[in-house]
């Protein structure tokens, strides 16, 4: 499956339904987690007296008896909107035992990740879509020829987006060339074995002025007021900027990776350990190391190649990519100078090289039963190696 989400060209009564439709569905939300909160209350005082958690469909019952009777406007818009968000509202519970890290769920909050969902009589007809309720809708592109069963509209930035999956068939490609090495970084954001380099926009360090003056602006607004509000749009389309090319640079470059190349050799990196150094997160987070990862994963299948993953502690690049010495590289040290060989190579080149070659180490340090040797025992043959050559 894949998804597609391109920009709606609403006029000013579409605006105000997919606004109802927004808060409704934040409404069934909230009241949702406002019931659920003082179930887990009473179950907790009451240990012999405990209630069973709901079910989506239990919640959505006693949201149509109790809720919808005392607010009319429920019955303004579809009625997939509150439905849905009860069920997300159960996912989001669940999610917080199954996956470590999730929280406890929050409130939903006004202008913030609006969104909501449809179903039903969906027609596309070039760039126009015919959703229920807000009936022929303009999109900025040209929309692929399916009938989706439904779709989820969402705000950001001042502006309304549609999303929708489409069935596709992943693409058996038998021309892609030989494998590559990539070695990731701050100043060029990717290094390849073969001397392609993809450069680093830096969009957010470029930007960092702009927001600061949104920033100071934005405090100094009243809180309420409409020119508070003006200035957080602003604010918020400066980071929606950002992140669309961030966003389209990662893109370009990954789809070149997977569909130019039959095994992409890359670096499992601790993002999260990285971010700890305070002099370099804001410049790493800026690069959207994980991003590349993520998109590298679904598009090395879409496109017939494979996604390789090197040892995070495999020192790229301190070994020599000639004759496999080892030696110390400081972060200022931009030229690696091999003293066995005296090869000259720019760092990056080398260390992506190195990733390269990395897979020849693996293949031939394999242990009895056919798996790999850890990156410890890689280490020692890459020791025994330039011992040989000293």
């Amino acid at each position: 499956m894949k998804s597609f989400k391109t920009q709606l060209d609403l006029n000013n009564k579409q605006s105000y339904l997919c606004a109802r439709h927004a808060g409704t569905s934040r409404h069934a939300y909230n009241w949702g987690l406002a019931l659920l909160k003082e179930l887990l209350n009473h179950n907790k005082a009451n240990p012999t007296d405990k209630i069973k958690f709901p079910t989506a469909i239990d919640l959505h019952k006693l949201l149509v008896a109790s809720v919808k009777a005392a607010n009319p406007w429920y019955y303004e818009v579809s009625k997939c909107a509150p439905q849905e968000a009860l069920k997300n509202l159960i996912k989001a519970f669940k999610r917080m035992h199954q996956v470590k890290g999730s929280g406890f769920p929050k409130f939903k909050k006004k202008n913030i990740r609006d969104s909501f969902y449809l179903e039903g009589s969906i027609k596309i007809n070039g760039d126009k879509i015919k959703l229920p309720i807000l009936g022929w809708v303009k999109c900025h592109e040209k929309l692929p020829g399916v009938s989706p069963k439904n779709v989820t509209i969402s705000k950001r930035a001042g502006k309304w987006f549609v999303a929708f999956k489409l069935d596709t068939t992943p693409i058996n490609n038998q021309l892609l060339g030989e494998p590559v090495g990539v070695d990731l970084g701050i100043n060029v954001l990717a290094t390849c074995s073969n001397g392609f380099v993809a450069p680093n926009p830096k969009a957010y360090r470029k930007s960092k002025r702009k927001l600061a003056k949104l920033q100071k602006e934005l405090c100094r607004r009243t809180k309420g007021g409409k020119n508070r509000d003006q200035t957080k749009l602003k604010l918020a389309k400066c980071h929606y900027r950002i992140s669309n090319i961030r966003s389209d640079n990662l893109h370009k470059l990954t789809t070149y990776l997977a569909k130019n190349h039959s095994e992409v050799w890359v670096e499992d990196l601790n993002i999260s350990g990285m971010l700890k150094n305070h002099k370099l997160a804001s410049a790493i987070s800026d690069c959207g190391f994980s991003e590349f990862k993520r998109q590298l994963e679904y598009k090395t299948v879409w496109y017939g190649s494979k996604l390789c993953l090197v040892d995070r502690w495999f020192p790229s690049s301190q070994l020599c990519s000639g004759c496999d010495a080892k030696q110390s590289m400081p972060l200022n040290q931009r030229v690696y100078e091999c003293f066995a060989c005296n090869l000259s190579i720019d760092r990056d080149l080398n260390a992506s090289r190195n990733i390269l070659n990395y897979a020849r180490i693996a293949q031939s340090c394999k242990s009895s039963d056919g798996s790999s040797l850890p990156c410890s025992k890689l280490e020692t043959e890459l020791q025994d190696s330039q011992s040989r050559i000293e």
